[in-house]
């Protein structure tokens, strides 16, 4: 039996978990040594087939999965057929090197000059090593890495679980998730809060646990305890059930104690997102993230292409807000029917509304069949742009939305020369939507999908708080509301420090509402103000959490 022993990790999804580990199989590596072919037109006929193999197997994982995870997975696919990747494999074969080998060493290349990039290339260094590692799979004929059989309810542990793993997971068996790397933002950490398992990212040693070993996570603090004592998985069941008894009271419109109203809302990727939010207590939509429509195309979708999709949006919420953000996309998410070109630093460039200023065509297409979808459901449609800079960009992203006949235009505040200058900025359009993940990212000068920075990352970081302050602060002189959208928002105690800032809204996962509704609830809106400016004094981000959860009321804390 392995000694107690506690960890500090980043909570990512919330809630208590308890059960045996079971380890996530590693990467398949090529042998080693392995030979240099002797038919280089034979070898590279199937290093295509395997990676045409891993896009047909991905494709056919999305077909099941839900709209978040089937976006994932479709772009992972993409990457597949990604023709940079073959004649790289290409050159390895001439080099000398072995069918497993070329393709391992492809894949690392891309590897490198992703995570040089940074932003969303970085972001998507944990798929590209999956993909290549299934490539590396199916040219050896052995099975692609993955989650072993089980079949009691388990903690998945991972070194980095990649999107065609997370988003299969049976969610009646895996009652929690482990990782050793990924961040606060990682597909782990999303598609986790999507399907409501408690998730603890960057866990030292964390595959260095024994398969079988009994754990206990809890995906607020972050805590995993390997070979906990009775007495700690008894107090979490217990915190469990009075945490489900009392999220079960919690009904209506998010409202704290005495009556100020803060819109509880719900970030969705698409349909199947859509129907499911549509059907829960939320009063709408605060970030409906329209890339899915595009991300696949090899063609900009038709405006009847596009009104179809967003009309099935639409429909689930009757007369509820749904707001729309624009496309955001640019050279860090490249489009086949939109490139403009390599950029140095990505994460800096033409990308979101940059993008629709040089290809306005685009934006005009979203936008009329947003107009369309919006009169045929009756539904309160409300438009937001994307890398929102400088008050010339919201003037003339307000302008583009009103002629096309749509009531409500709004700018995402992800930038902090917006978040500074938010009362001009704020003052040309009707609503603001803080999108906390970015600003965090900016703010800090930290890659949001570099784990080894995730302590800068942190939404408790007080820097970033001054940052949200300041935009509320010139939300209230512009006379205009203003949301958070971020994972901020999913945040308990958190969400109470945005309500005294001021925010007029929280969108996020569906599963965070009801803790969420539930925080609001026991506090005024004086205390949440209190708490604000205790969250700001702090002089860490650590502090500023502990500042807030000591004077947080007990109703809440003790069941978080």
């Amino acid at each position: 039996m392995a000694a107690t022993e506690t960890r500090q990790g980043i909570g990512v999804s919330p809630g208590t978990a308890y059960g045996p580990v079971v380890q996530v199989a590693p990467p398949v590596r090529p042998p080693e040594n392995e030979p240099a072919v002797d038919d280089r037109d034979a070898a590279l006929d199937d290093v295509r087939a395997a990676f045409e193999s891993v896009a047909v197997a991905l494709e056919g994982k999305a077909r099941h999965a839900d709209d978040t995870a089937q976006q994932i997975l479709a772009a992972t696919a993409l990457i597949a057929r990604d023709k940079g990747l073959v004649k790289a494999a290409t050159k390895q074969l001439e080099a000398g090197r072995g069918r497993a080998t070329a393709i391992a060493n492809a894949v690392e290349e891309y590897c490198v000059q992703f995570e040089a990039l940074g932003g969303y290339f970085a972001e998507r260094v944990t798929d590209l090593r999956d993909v290549g590692s299934r490539a590396v799979a199916a040219v050896l004929g052995v099975p692609a890495p993955g989650v072993p059989h089980f079949t009691e309810p388990s903690v998945i542990v991972a070194e980095d679980l990649a999107p065609a793993e997370t988003a299969t997971l049976d969610r009646s068996l895996v009652v929690g998730i482990i990782t050793q790397h990924g961040g606060r933002t990682s597909h782990t950490a999303i598609l986790a809060a999507q399907m409501g398992i408690p998730a603890v990212v960057q866990l030292g040693g964390a595959t260095g646990i024994p398969a079988g070993t009994p754990v206990a996570l809890d995906g607020d603090t972050g805590e995993v305890t390997i070979a906990p004592d009775p007495a700690l998985v008894e107090a979490q069941r217990v915190r469990r059930e009075k945490r489900a008894e009392a999220l079960s009271a919690s009904r209506g419109p998010g409202v704290t104690k005495d009556g100020h109203a803060i819109a509880l809302l719900a970030n969705i990727g698409g349909v199947k997102d859509a129907e499911e939010a549509g059907a829960q207590d939320l009063e709408g939509v605060g970030l409906f993230r329209t890339e899915f429509v595009f991300l696949s195309a090899d063609k900009a979708p038709t405006v009847e292409e596009q009104t179809d999709i967003y009309r099935k949006v639409f429909a689930p919420f009757g007369s509820r807000r749904v707001v729309v953000r624009t496309l955001d996309a640019g050279a860090d998410k490249p489009l086949a029917f939109a490139d403009l070109g390599p950029e140095e630093n990505p994460a800096l460039g033409r990308r979101g509304l940059r993008l629709s200023a040089e290809r306005p065509e685009l934006l005009d297409a979203q936008l009329e069949a947003l107009a369309v979808a919006a009169r045929e459901t009756g539904a309160d449609v409300r438009v937001m742009a994307p890398m929102v800079a400088t008050v010339e960009e919201a003037a003339w992203f307000a302008r583009r939305v009103r002629e096309n006949g749509l009531p409500k235009a709004g700018v995402m505040i992800e930038v902090p020369g917006a978040a500074m200058r938010a009362r001009h900025v704020l003052a040309e359009v009707d609503f603001g939507s803080l999108g906390t993940n970015d600003l965090a990212q900016y703010t800090m000068a930290a890659d949001r999908m570099q784990g080894e920075l995730s302590d800068l990352l942190d939404p408790w970081q007080p820097a970033v708080l001054d940052v949200v302050a300041a935009a509320c602060d010139g939300a209230r002189e512009a006379g205009v509301p203003i949301g958070v959208c971020g994972e901020s928002a999913g945040d308990a105690l958190l969400a109470l420090v945005l309500a005294g800032l001021g925010v007029s809204s929280l969108s996020m996962a569906p599963s965070k509402v009801p803790v969420v509704r539930l925080a609001l609830s026991l506090h005024t809106l004086p205390e949440c103000q209190g708490l604000a400016r205790a969250a700001r004094d702090a002089p860490t981000a650590r502090e500023s959490l502990e500042a807030v959860r000591s004077r947080a009321r007990s109703e809440l804390t003790d069941l978080l």
